[in-house]
């Protein structure tokens, strides 16, 4: 019976190749772990932001009655954001693209003459 074995040589492996290819992973993951507990805190912050603008202009109003619990859910900020990106996009020009094609009187071109493909230099042995 004959096992086929695949054997691998590591000493062709430069180490410092080994070294930037771990730390270009490691750097890879703090990133994606830091984009996550970035965007996990946005609502918060939005909250935060929100009770502060309440705040300051019930200071300016005067006591009306209680402090309204302020917290949006998912489909809210879903909704806002459409509504602010569809707002934005609408504010570039549409441009109409048009593509115009116009014939050339000349009908001469040396790229369809024939006359370069009829002579063959090439020596017959």
């Amino acid at each position: 019976m004959i096992v086929n074995q695949i054997t691998f040589n590591f000493s062709n492996i430069d180490e410092h190749a080994l070294l930037i290819t771990m730390v270009g992973c490691v750097v890879v993951f703090i990133a994606l772990a830091a984009l996550v507990l970035v965007i996990n805190r946005i609502a918060i912050l939005q909250n935060f932001f929100i009770r502060l603008k309440i705040q300051k202009t019930k200071q300016e109003s005067g006591p009306v009655g209680k402090t309204p619990v302020i917290s949006l859910s998912a489909d809210e900020n879903a909704a806002i954001c459409t509504a602010l990106y569809l707002f934005f996009t609408e504010m570039h020009d549409e441009e109409k693209y048009v593509m115009t094609v116009k014939k050339v009187s000349r009908n001469y071109s040396p790229w369809s003459s024939k006359i370069y493909g009829v002579m063959n230099f090439s020596k017959r042995g």
